[in-house]
């Protein structure tokens, strides 16, 4: 791809900071890093992986309604955060997380416990804690 050729399509990054670097030849038939403002093929299989989380949140969101999971699990969903990242970002075991993700045995936590969980995910523990709306 030419320089001149790299997509700037605004769909994702219009008014934001972020940007892809992408590379292109340049006139002098040289490989140099172009910063590219999108590209629509990107940001269509953004919008399909985008849609599968709205899907499972709004799934999690019954199952919260039903008290049967967590708001834990909602939350990691919306985070694109596995059992083994959060588990990672926690330092705890990942059999743990599987149960905090019930509501049975989420309502049981300590206060330290739903604190490393919210640092991990970035919300308060008010949040972590609170019905997604």
């Amino acid at each position: 791809m030419k320089v001149e050729d790299v997509p700037q399509d605004l769909k994702y990054t219009d008014g934001y900071i972020v940007r892809d670097i992408a590379y292109a030849v340049d006139s002098d038939g040289h490989y140099t890093s172009v910063v590219s403002d999108g590209w629509n093929v990107k940001a269509e299989a953004l919008d399909l992986t985008m849609d599968e989380i709205r899907e499972k949140c709004d799934e999690i969101k019954q199952r919260i309604e039903a008290g049967t999971a967590s708001t834990l699990e909602y939350y990691a969903a919306k985070n694109i955060m596995d059992i083994s990242l959060l588990s990672r970002y926690t330092g705890i075991p990942k059999w743990k997380i599987r149960r905090h993700f019930k509501q049975k045995f989420f309502s049981r936590l300590d206060n330290e416990t739903l604190a490393k969980y919210a640092d991990a995910l970035r919300i308060t523990v008010d949040t972590l804690t609170s019905k997604p709306e």
